[in-house]
């Protein structure tokens, strides 16, 4: 793997973020526009799952990117459940629900990958030179 320099070079950065977007324009082109704490709920979630990302990473320490990476993962599962009250309450189709939920199981699958990665590396981060 090659050395990355900054959070924004993670794809799985990349992909968190391409997710809060779509989430963000369902929540201005949708009924959810007026759903505020729904929108709210899952707004945050989405977002928080490239926040913690780039937090991790920022920390310069394996074990903390580790566990940012869980708290991230945890995120991305937290919106794929509030998906569920999205389609539920009908604000988007089940067409665009699966491409959604989809979308948010990969991007935990390729998450909890790179936990498992880092598990295996001897590095501990530039905080411990």
């Amino acid at each position: 793997m090659a050395t990355i320099k900054r959070f924004e070079d993670l794809e799985i950065w990349q992909e968190a973020r391409r997710l809060a977007k779509e989430i963000h324009i369902i929540s201005i082109e949708t009924g959810l526009k007026t759903d505020f704490k729904l929108r709210d709920q899952i707004k945050a979630s989405s977002g928080s799952v490239m926040d913690n990302i780039a937090e991790g990473f920022e920390r310069n320490g394996n074990i903390e990117f580790r566990q940012f990476l869980s708290i991230a993962k945890g995120s991305a599962g937290e919106a794929r459940s509030q998906l569920y009250r999205v389609l539920d309450y009908n604000y988007i189709d089940e067409e665009r629900f699966s491409a959604l939920k989809e979308s948010f199981e990969n991007l935990s699958g390729k998450i909890n990958n790179f936990i498992i990665y880092l598990n295996n590396k001897d590095y501990k981060g530039t905080k411990f030179q």
